[in-house]
């Protein structure tokens, strides 16, 4: 059976790079496969899909209004916005999970490729895209968002297994 009958998505796309002595066939393979690739054996521009395991709270969902009394009585207090517990623990576990861009301090205009596999059909894919942008922020992947020239985002059901997958390419802008 030939794995590569069918189109590649374009994730998958994103991740077929320029090695020069490697064949067509075997990048998709690599690809296919899920590997990474070593960073002596990788153009420069190319970065390793990631894959963070669990469901993408939304970001409108996800910031709860937390009042503060004053100490003063004759003072009024004041309100702020705080992250839900499920924000706080994606957060956590994307810094875990996240081992192939952490840390990377891509300071460069990129591009950004992502599929999100959700429980159901209910969750939109504007609020996971700025949940896992912010995510990346946080782990020191990227420096800012406001790098990021292109987004693909694909939308995808898996029920017993969300998650988003995703790569990074630097822009060729």
């Amino acid at each position: 059976m030939n794995p590569f009958q069918d189109d590649l998505t374009p994730l998958d796309k994103a991740m077929v790079v320029s090695l020069p002595s490697m064949p067509e066939d075997e990048k998709k393979l690599l690809v296919f496969k899920g590997q990474s690739l070593g960073k002596s054996d990788v153009n420069i521009d190319f970065l390793p899909k990631q894959i963070i395991l669990g469901n993408v709270p939304s970001k409108s969902n996800c910031y709860k209004i937390i009042t503060f009394k004053s100490k003063d009585p004759e003072k009024a207090g004041h309100a702020s916005l705080g992250k839900t517990p499920a924000l706080i623990q994606y957060e956590k576990d994307f810094f875990i999970q996240c081992n192939r861009y952490r840390s990377l301090g891509l300071d460069e205009y990129f591009e950004f490729y992502m599929a999100v596999y959700y429980p159901s059909q209910r969750s939109d894919l504007d609020n996971s895209l700025k949940v896992v942008l912010d995510c990346l922020q946080k782990v020191g992947a990227i420096r800012n968002d406001n790098k990021c020239t292109r987004i693909v985002v694909d939308k995808f059901l898996d029920k017993n297994n969300p998650r988003v997958e995703f790569v990074i390419k630097k822009s060729m802008k």
